[in-house]
């Protein structure tokens, strides 16, 4: 009696969530909506950059090498951005700590790869990173250029 008892149970839980909703999708067909704080891959946004290397003391894991040169305007200028995703923990502290939020967090979550080396990426990967998520997202690049032109205002005030 008790093991129709059981099966009797489990049959009105399973027909309970017949009626529900349904959460899967239909990947990669459908892409999944994420939080607007999710913590995905970063992108870059290069005109941004004032080489402060803060960023790259701040990581913990060690995983973004940066490298930059003096111009003729005397204004250090961003040559090299790499970031080693095989070992970085997506934790947004270089994020954080950056002055001119050149570098920023996106939806992006697919890095899979064949080998270890691709899935080391530079500074031209990350900002067509940066682009394809402003696609995504429906956002405008002119946001990012307005975003360029505030931060070149501010430098020749100060």
């Amino acid at each position: 009696m008790s093991g129709v008892l059981g099966l009797l149970k489990g049959l009105g839980v399973t027909l309970g969530q017949l009626p529900k909703k349904k959460v899967t999708l239909m990947y990669p067909d459908v892409q999944p909506e994420w939080p607007d704080r999710y913590r995905g891959v970063h992108k870059l946004m290069p005109d941004l950059c004032i080489v402060c290397n803060q960023c790259a003391r701040i990581c913990p894991t060690s995983c973004i090498s940066l490298s930059g040169t003096r111009g003729e305007d005397r204004k250090l200028h961003l040559e090299t951005f790499d970031i080693n995703f095989e070992i970085c923990i997506l934790c947004d502290l270089c994020t954080e700590v950056c002055p001119t939020e050149a570098i920023q967090m996106t939806d992006t979550f697919e890095l899979a790869e064949y080998n270890r080396d691709a899935i080391y990426k530079d500074m031209n990967w990350l900002t067509e990173n940066g682009k394809q998520h402003a696609l995504r997202k429906g956002l405008s690049l002119e946001s990012t250029e307005e975003a360029v032109e505030q931060n070149n205002q501010l430098e020749g005030n100060a």
